[in-house]
Order: structure tokens, then sequence, then C-alpha cells
């Protein structure tokens, strides 16, 4: 039988999320966007923004990305079930799970709360950690095979450039490529600890993290640590007979669920002005992507209105366009998870933890 105490933290968690927590990563982001048009507002230089129907169009496309980003996770969380998750429950995890991304910092997660979404129903818990753990496998594995890729087609002396600073070469000295590089090293890393744990030595490695964190100023983190081994353990028992279609299902859904979302700037763009490399734009947006994992705000409020313009911006061409692009961006990929979550968060919370229903 599995611990449950990780599913009893994430239900004070989930129980604990308070309305005004729905605000925060609001007046966070907002601030800083009011900020960049204090600083950068020029009235004069929207006159040559042209709005035209196929702005309309264009901006219809990037929401429609994200719709495809959302159908792309439902149909894997589908996959990853083997049927035991009906249509409607998966809609249901994926939104709560988004929701929970959104008021949360980037860099914590939510995998516990994501444990506790399923397995509230009625997915064992077991089962319910092979889905999450799994889910997290494939997207790093979308990103370490994704970004290599995209490194044949451009030229990575541009992909790090910022405001026309590209000589012919990497810029050594150029913050964003460390960025890159430490980011890409941590991913893999990752990726080959949890390939390890999951597919070669899940007891062993268990026991190793027990040994690890036995060690005097690491004892604080113990319990957690060995948790992480119970988890991947008994999702490692619920993976190893997959047949290569359903990995290979699961990674198709996963590929398109990413690609959609790094393809809503692009069709933002083109709204107001011709892209000249798609690609550039699309590979700069799986290095922002390591960045906001660092940020210690709600959903990365704030951090990711500030990376957007300093990473994206001298693809504007006019820069009184930046904070609308920066406000329209978040609009499409961000708040409307927030706004469904703020509805359907506390529905879900009386229903499942209902004094009156078991469970």
């Amino acid at each position: 039988m599995a611990d449950f105490n990780s599913t009893s933290k994430a239900e004070q968690t989930i129980r604990s999320i308070k309305s005004r927590q729905f605000l925060i990563p609001v007046f966070i982001g907002f601030a800083v966007v009011i900020y960049m048009f204090w600083g950068e507002f020029d009235k004069s230089g929207l006159d040559e923004i042209k709005l035209t129907y196929y702005s309309l169009l264009f901006i219809i496309c990037a929401f429609c990305m994200m719709l495809t980003r959302d159908i792309g996770y439902i149909v894997r969380l589908k996959i990853l079930s083997s049927g035991r998750l009906t249509w409607k429950q998966c809609i249901r995890i994926i939104f709560l799970w988004e929701f929970t991304s959104t008021i949360t910092p980037s860099a914590v997660g939510g995998t516990s709360l994501a444990i506790l979404f399923i397995y509230k129903e009625k997915v064992t818990l077991g089962e319910s950690t092979a889905m999450v753990m799994t889910t997290a496998f494939l997207d790093e594995l979308y990103f370490l095979l994704m970004f290599p890729l995209l490194l044949l087609t451009i030229d990575i002396g541009h992909l790090f450039s910022v405001n026309g600073s590209y000589d012919g070469g990497i810029n050594w000295g150029n913050q964003f490529f460390y960025f890159a590089v430490i980011g890409y090293s941590l991913k893999a890393f990752f990726t080959g600890v949890v390939f390890y744990a999951l597919f070669i030595n899940p007891i062993g490695f268990k026991r190793f993290l027990a040994f690890v964190f036995s060690i005097r100023f690491l004892k604080r983190w113990k319990r957690s640590a060995i948790q992480t081994g119970i988890d991947l353990q008994f999702a490692s028992v619920e993976l190893k007979n997959k047949s290569w279609k359903f990995w290979l299902q699961s990674f198709v859904a996963t590929f398109v669920a990413w690609t959609s979302r790094y393809w809503v700037v692009n069709f933002l763009f083109l709204a107001f002005f011709v892209v000249p490399n798609h690609m550039l734009i699309f590979a700069r947006q799986l290095v922002m992507w390591i960045m906001m994992l660092v940020s210690p705000t709600p959903g990365g409020s704030g951090f990711a209105e500030f990376i957007f313009s300093e990473y994206l911006g001298e693809f504007i061409v006019v820069g009184s366009l930046i904070p609308i692009l920066v406000v329209l961006w978040r609009l499409v990929t961000y708040y409307p998870y927030l706004i469904i979550g703020a509805f359907l968060v506390p529905v879900w919370i009386k229903k499942k933890f209902s004094k009156s229903k078991s469970n």
C-alpha cells in the first residue's frame, strides 16, 4: 500500500487556497506592464500599427494554438490512464493542473497536487503517481530532443544575441547563453535520473536518496526525498510493461502540446508585422522556458513579462507595441487558466472534500 502523506499535504494545500491568491499574479504582471508602458509608450508610434482582418485572424490563431495545446495534454492524460479516466475527467484535471501552475512559483511545480487531482478521480495512488511522473519525463524529453534539432536550423549566435549584438559568433558574455547551457544541462541530468529511477533501478534509487538525505544538514528534507523515491518506485511498477505504441502515442501528444504552445508568439507577431525568422523565435521561446523555471513569483508573473520584452522585443518593429504584445501574450497563455480555475477549484473542492461524501 502506498504512503498517503504526500496526498494529505496536497489536500491541505488545495484547501488553503484563498480567493485573494488569484489576484496576486494579476497585480504583479500588470505592475510590470504598467512600468513598461511608462518607459516605452509612444502614442505617435501606434499610428504605424495597422489593424486589419488579418490581425484578428492571427490573434484567433494564437488562441487556437493554446486550445490545441490543451487538447494535446488532455489526449496524453487519456492515453496515460489507459482509458481509466473519462474525457470529462481528463479535461477537469488538466485545467486544475494548469490553474495551480498559475498561482505557484514556476520553480515549485505542482507534482503532488497533480497526483491529488488524478487520485481524487478514483484512480489508485500508484497509477496517479505513474501518470504525473511520466508527463514530467515526456515534457523534459521533448525539450532535450527539440532544442538540438532547432540549433541545426538556425545560427546559434543569433539565438543568444539581443538588440543587434550579434557579431558572427557566440557572445560568451551573454547571460542568455549561460541560462540555456545550465538549464539544458540540468534538464538532461533530471531526465537521466528519472529514466534510471523509473526503468532501471527504482529500489536502488530510493535507497540512494535515503542515504544521501541522512547527512546531517540534509536531514530536514529526508522525508520528502524518501517519498519521492516511493513515488518513483510505484510509477516504475505501472510503467514497466507499457508497449512501444503507448510511448509513441504519449510522445506525439506531448509534441503537439508543446509545439502549439510555442507557436502562440509567432501568430501574435504575425497579427501586426511580418516575421522574418519563425524558427528563431520558436527556439528563443525554449530558452525563455528555462529562464521562467527560476522565477520566484506565481506563474512567473512579472518575470515572464520582463523576459518577453527583453528577449523577443528586438523582433517587434514598433517599440510602443512591446507592452501591448506582452499583455496579449499573457491574455492568451496565462489569464484564461487563472479565470477558469477561480470558478472550477471551489466547486471541485466542495465536491471532492465534502464531509457528506465518502472517497
